[in-house]
């Protein structure tokens, strides 16, 4: 299991269209990804998993991969946080 810890950069936080475009990304894969802020977790897969964290500007997020194509998962997905969020 791999993890990546990041904090909101993006002035409306994690809203509808980057939501949306995290979802599409993450289903280039089949490992587990989970985004969890203050305890609570969501399935990448599903955008209201990920809109219903609330995440704002300044929040610290973690991403959890666990599966067979994890490795790709992480270079891949933290490299769309850091360009988009």
């Amino acid at each position: 299991m791999k993890e990546f810890k990041y904090v909101i950069t993006d002035p409306e936080g994690i809203h509808a269209r980057p939501a949306g475009e995290l979802v599409k990304a993450v289903k280039a894969f089949t490992c587990s990804i989970k985004l969890a802020k203050n305890g609570k977790e969501g399935d990448c897969r599903k955008i209201f998993g990920i809109m219903g964290l609330g995440v704002k500007k300044g929040d610290e997020v973690t991403l959890t991969f666990d599966g067979a194509d994890e490795d790709a998962a992480y270079e891949s997905i933290t490299k769309f946080m850091q360009e988009n969020l």
